[in-house]
């Protein structure tokens, strides 16, 4: 990730592309007609005036037609505000430009057409006519079967070149579902079918809706498909509706088209399983074995042991002693295993190519089996990746940040992957707050870590979850050398299980973790500093961390249908408390031990954040986040490990403020320097973390992106610190010690990689400034934040 953050003082310079800017803008106003020039009997369009809606909407479904019939009507006029079909921007810049530049055949002037130029709407390309039948047709779709949409046409009457749309929606009384039959399927069909009629989206007395016919379509074909019907589709029900019975009521059959094929009727089986592997450059496969009733075919090598094999493809979730009928019922064709075997194949991340083909075994009519033949070839075995970063804090600390990482694939064939870290980062002391002596600091560390793509130390039982699972062992040390400060060496290691039993929800447990943090060494000048903030001795001192986390992650995005996606995810971390059981239990006291020994940390932590995307159409969204978390040290300490506290401010926080310059609670560091001001960021931590996040995105030009945002959020501290005043958690307080910031950005989206830069202002800082009012900002240059990274903040 690229981080650039920075705040500074530039003062305005006319260039020869300000001049130009004013020149064009000259251009514009002698110009500013937006009518003009409209090609003969065009009349442009500005907008929709108020729908009229005369439409019963007392439930889900009349609700969801109206979005669905305003949708079908919106078209947004030039210069829309937002992509609204009513408002729009006050400077039709567009528009001017169009009119003034559209004769302009070379030169300058075409060069400012092709560029800035809008194309005008007009009333003959909204199509109103076209949009009222699809409306109408909606209505319908919706039970609205008496329904019409109609619309009039307003001309402006100050310019008659101008004009606007009304629609008025009359929906009359929708019709509702009286009953719903299942008829003329064959009789094991019917007999699956019957069976599942408890879990139809479809019953009696609820509105009419093509859209949840179409749904049950789909449900009874995913059971179907998943009881072995693998030529089964949606496309082979149809429905017949009766509306004279009772009137205002539908009473429906499903039954199954006119000529059906044979092969849609009956189950099939799966029979036996081969597996192709091409080479790198499409060699076909030169050799074979068979394990276990599987057939492995490979090129030269064969890059996968063949017990994993097996395993990926022939999971069962049922044990190895079933009877013959489940053992029979198994081998059915089932539509979702098939899927699910599909994405776990997909996320060992080891193909470069796969392909499933179920075909017969032959062509007799007799013949009820499907022959599973699984196409594909490895990728790559190394992937390797390089983050470059450059830091200018408000401290004054500037200095570029680097890592590299190199992942193996496939280390002992079985879909086994091995990563190495390498990571660094220096800085030296620039600016004003510079002293007689060089103030340079660096931080190296290295990590490296093996995943196991399934559940593994210990094993839990004999058989094989039909979800994804990965188990990964990680060792990592850092060193953080502080110039004239300390330096300080990090290392341990963590076993973490990964599995999402479901397709929105995963799972990670971390039963061990364990992290050592030694102070190597100081200088007399922080001896003296920490002497006065014992707090920062007790955040750094000598310690281990012996810790167990869980995590629950909620993600709806990858789920069809979901327009609106929510993320969330909640982290429980448990620190300390075996440890101090074992202590106990052979005698020994828990409590401060020497400076120059380990003693372990203990505290409880919970951290959890919501995000909630709200998409307006394909080229806007408004993105929030909430997050809030807490840590509470006891036993051994009364301040919780500095690595475990909470911090706010930087690009993806709040991106007014730098990292660690806020808070915590209403702590001036200014004020209340007790600290040189090089290790101020020390003490802007704490046990309490409250952060949201709201940001308006949109589309300006192709790949390029634009945002408003707006970030709130502080730290505070669960107990009183006298070196830290006003920084302890007070609910009544907590309005004025939110620190607040707003700003806009660019995106450039490449689909595989997003460049931001982002400018954060500050509107209000959680302590006395000596300003008045909410905006307490002393100097609006000093509230200033520019931050350079990859990807979205979240």
């Amino acid at each position: 990730m690229i981080h650039l953050t920075k705040k500074k003082t530039y003062s305005s310079v006319f260039s020869g592309a300000g001049y130009l800017l004013v020149f064009a803008w000259g251009l514009l106003f002698f110009s500013c007609s937006t009518t003009r020039n409209l090609p003969e009997g065009e009349v442009l369009y500005t907008g929709q005036k108020k729908m009229v809606v005369d439409m019963v909407i007392d439930n889900t479904t009349g609700e969801e037609a109206l979005d669905e019939v305003e949708a079908a009507l919106a078209k947004a006029p030039n210069n829309s505000l937002f992509g609204s079909s009513r408002y729009r921007f006050p400077l039709p810049i567009g528009l001017w430009i169009y009119n003034g530049f559209v004769n302009s055949e070379k030169g300058f002037g075409r060069w400012i057409f092709n560029r800035f130029a809008a194309t005008p709407v007009f009333l003959s390309t909204v199509n109103p006519e076209v949009r009222t039948k699809v409306a109408t047709n909606l209505l319908h779709d919706y039970g609205y079967f008496h329904g019409t949409v109609d619309y009039q046409t307003f001309i402006n009457p100050r310019d008659s070149l101008k004009g606007k749309i009304q629609y008025i929606v009359n929906s009359g009384d929708p019709f509702y579902i009286d009953t719903l039959y299942y008829e003329r399927f064959a009789p094991q069909t019917q007999q699956i079918i019957d069976r599942s009629s408890r879990r139809s989206g479809v019953h009696s007395g609820d509105q009419f809706s093509v859209v949840a016919l179409d749904k049950e379509r789909d449900r009874i074909s995913e059971i179907l498909r998943n009881r072995g019907y693998y030529y089964f589709r949606p496309d082979y029900m149809t429905y017949l509706a009766d509306t004279l019975m009772n009137p205002g009521h539908v009473s429906l059959k499903l039954i199954p088209v006119t000529g059906l094929p044979e092969a849609a009727q009956r189950p099939y089986y799966i029979g036996e399983t081969s597996f192709y592997f091409f080479g790198e450059n499409g060699e076909r496969p030169t050799d074979s074995l068979n394990y276990q009733g599987l057939h492995i075919y490979y090129h030269d090598k064969l890059p996968v042991r063949p017990r994993m094999l097996y395993r990926w493809v022939n999971y069962r979730s049922f044990a190895a002693r079933a009877s013959v009928r489940e053992e029979n019922r198994s081998r059915l064709f089932n539509q979702t295993r098939s899927s699910r075997t599909q994405e776990r194949l997909t996320s060992l991340n080891i193909f470069r190519y796969m392909e499933f083909q179920y075909a017969p075994r032959d062509s007799m009519a007799t013949i009820d089996t499907l022959d599973l033949n699984i196409r594909a070839t490895m990728d790559l075995p190394l992937d390797a990746e390089l983050d470059f970063n450059v830091t200018t804090k408000s401290n004054d600390q500037t200095g570029p940040g680097a890592s590299f990482s190199v992942t193996r694939k496939n280390v002992f064939k079985g879909a086994e992957s091995w990563n190495v870290t390498l990571r660094g980062s220096y800085e030296w002391q620039t600016g004003s707050n510079r002293t007689g002596k060089l103030l340079n600091s660096y931080e190296i560390g290295a990590s490296t870590s093996l995943t196991f793509p399934r559940l593994v130390l210990p094993r839990f039982g004999g058989k094989e979850y039909d979800f994804p699972a990965t188990t990964t062992f990680r060792l990592n040390a850092d060193l953080l050398n502080r110039a004239r400060y300390y330096r300080i060496l990090s290392y341990g290691g963590n076993v973490t299980y990964d599995f999402q039993p479901r397709r929105t929800m995963r799972h990670s447990v971390t039963p061990f973790r364990l992290t050592f943090n030694l102070l190597q060494s100081t200088t007399a000048e922080f001896d003296s500093v920490s002497a006065a903030n014992p707090a920062i001795y007790e955040s750094l001192r000598n310690q281990f961390i012996p810790a167990m986390e869980y995590t629950f992650t909620f993600d709806n995005s990858s789920v069809r249908r979901i327009r609106n996606p929510i993320w969330w995810q909640t982290t429980v971390t448990e620190a300390g408390n075996i440890t101090s059981g074992i202590y106990r239990l052979f005698g020994n006291k828990v409590g401060h031990h020497s400076e120059d020994a380990f003693t372990f940390a203990q505290f409880l932590k919970l951290n959890t954040e919501v995000r909630y995307t709200w998409k307006i159409n394909n080229d806007q969204a408004v993105a929030t986040r909430l997050g809030t978390g807490v840590i509470w040290p006891y036993g051994n300490s009364t301040q919780a490990p500095y690595s475990e506290q909470f911090y706010v401010g930087g690009a993806n926080s709040i991106r007014a403020f730098t990292v660690r310059s806020v808070g915590p609670g209403g702590y001036d560091p200014i004020v209340n320097d007790t600290l040189n001001r090089n290790l101020s960021y020390l003490n802007q931590v704490g046990d309490i973390r409250l952060e949201a996040n709201i940001e308006y995105r949109f589309r300006m030009v192709k790949d390029l992106h634009g945002a408003i945002f707006l970030d709130a959020g502080n730290v505070w501290l669960l107990r009183d610190d006298p070196d830290r005043p006003k920084a302890k958690f007070n609910w009544k307080n907590v309005p004025k010690q939110i620190a607040l910031g707003t700003g806009a950005g660019l995106r450039y989206d490449l689909d595989f990689l997003v460049i931001r830069f982002d400018v954060g202002i500050g509107l209000h800082l959680p302590y006395d400034t000596g300003r008045k009012g909410y905006y307490n900002i002393p100097r609006f240059k000093d509230a200033l934040g520019y931050h350079l990274a990859i990807g979205y903040p979240f």
